[in-house]
């Protein structure tokens, strides 16, 4: 199976910014270890701080892999337009959360981009991306 995670914004500060939530290892030295994890696979990583390229990364994967793992960040509270093109792809998505959204702020609680997702997995920590493809490589 070919998995792409897509990460949205702040996600390339994992390790630096705010360890008390988000841990302090950077999500490079994570992505090694989850690629060792499931070598039968192939798991591929991509990153952005601009909606824009995050949609387009979306439409690519739809022909380019067979699942996806996306934490949208903060746009998981306020992206139509990502929740429109999760819709319109034909590849299972799974939206991954770090931290608990739930013991966060109120208005990290709405997921707009949740309910065109095959499933959500909130509050693991890094864990969430492995779970994410344990759930993907057990539904294929």
């Amino acid at each position: 199976m070919r998995i792409i995670i897509i990460n949205g914004p702040n996600l390339n500060l994992l390790g630096k910014r705010a360890p008390e939530t988000y841990g302090t290892r950077s999500f490079d030295t994570f992505f090694s270890e989850l690629k060792k994890k499931f070598p039968k696979h192939t798991i591929d990583y991509y990153q952005s701080n601009i909606e824009g390229e995050i949609i387009d990364c979306l439409h690519r994967s739809d022909q380019t892999h067979d699942a996806v793992i996306l934490n949208p960040g903060a746009y998981a509270h306020t992206s139509v337009a990502i929740s429109d093109a999760v819709e319109a792809i034909g590849i299972p998505v799974v939206e991954v959360h770090i931290s608990n959204i739930y013991t966060r702020d109120k208005y990290r609680q709405d997921l707009i981009i949740a309910s065109q997702c095959k499933g959500v997995i909130i509050g693991f920590g890094l864990k969430g991306y492995e779970l994410a493809v344990s759930v993907l490589l057990n539904d294929s």
